[in-house]
């Protein structure tokens, strides 16, 4: 067997004694590191006494580099890939190198390690299996309320399964409100947070409570939004879709719209919801006549 020529490491998400000690040989052994960033991996080989170069490998250069990495590994350079924390690829760099690495058929490894998402789930309380990884939901929310939408689409089609997503402390509080308004406000949910770090927390609730909770108190460091799958009989209630689309009228927006919007994140035809949205109005209207 081949000498993997690129070899995928994992690193600490926080606790430094969480590097192993297959890790470090890797790094060790490695021609050159491929790393996110130099100002984060960096700090963390000088610790070990580590000296192998680095070589920044990001969003931003990843497919230019890639065919010329990819070049250099059929030349007998071998590489180690690391991400500023975990598992590489995971929501990080590094999967456009690995894929044209193995479509060119160099041999490629993995040194299994942290991964925040996996340690979320286990110490979530939800079910472990299935589980769906989304990495981080779109920032803008038009593009959040859609793929929320996909999700409910999927559930309506039968998807069960625990649902993961790493977030910025910054947006939490918003996108714990849009995956209530999507996914139902009493949807059992756990908001981890600094994992394996020294003020760990791990928050559990239903996504009503923790929206609330994190609306009132901004969280600070690395998050993972962990909520637990849709009951078996769980379908949209009429009292969720009416306090939906309570919101975005509270909001601004229009009736039209805020049926586009609700629609979206809840999978409903959008035609029900806006004729739903009409009635509410209509009833509101009436009761202050």
């Amino acid at each position: 067997m081949l000498a993997p020529a690129l070899v995928l490491v994992a690193t600490p998400i926080g606790n430094l004694g969480d590097l192993s000690p297959r890790a470090l040989a890797a790094l060790r052994d490695a021609d050159s590191i491929l790393c996110e960033d130099t100002r984060v991996t960096g700090p963390m080989l000088a610790r070990q006494g580590i000296t192998t170069p680095l070589v920044p490998l990001h969003d931003h250069n990843e497919a230019g580099m890639a065919p010329r990495l990819v070049e250099r590994m059929q030349g007998g350079t071998r590489f180690a890939l690391v991400s500023d924390a975990g598992t590489p690829l995971m929501s990080d760099p590094g999967f456009r190198l690995a894929r044209a690495a193995i479509e060119a058929g160099v041999a490629v490894s993995a040194v299994p390690g942290p991964n925040a998402a996996v340690m979320a789930l286990t110490l979530s309380g939800l079910p472990p299996h299935p589980f769906l990884f989304g990495g981080f939901l779109p920032p803008k929310p038009a593009a959040r309320t859609a793929e929320l939408g996909r999700l409910v689409a999927a559930e309506r089609a039968g998807l069960r399964a625990t649902l993961i997503f790493y977030e910025a402390p910054h947006r939490l509080a918003e996108a714990l409100a849009a995956l209530r308004d999507g996914l139902g406000a009493a949807r059992p949910a756990a908001v981890a947070r600094e994992l394996t770090k020294r003020f760990e927390e791990v928050r559990r609730g239903t996504l009503d409570a923790l929206a609330a909770h994190y609306a009132a108190h901004a969280p600070r460091g690395e998050i993972v939004v962990v909520v637990g799958p849709p009951a078996e009989e769980e379908a949209p209630a009429a009292d969720a879709l009416d306090a939906a689309l309570r919101r975005a009228l509270a909001g601004g927006a229009s009736l039209r719209d805020a049926a586009a919007m609700v629609a979206a994140a809840t999978g409903l035809p959008r035609r029900q919801v806006y004729a739903r949205a009409l009635q509410l109005n209509s009833d509101q209207t009436a009761s202050t006549t």
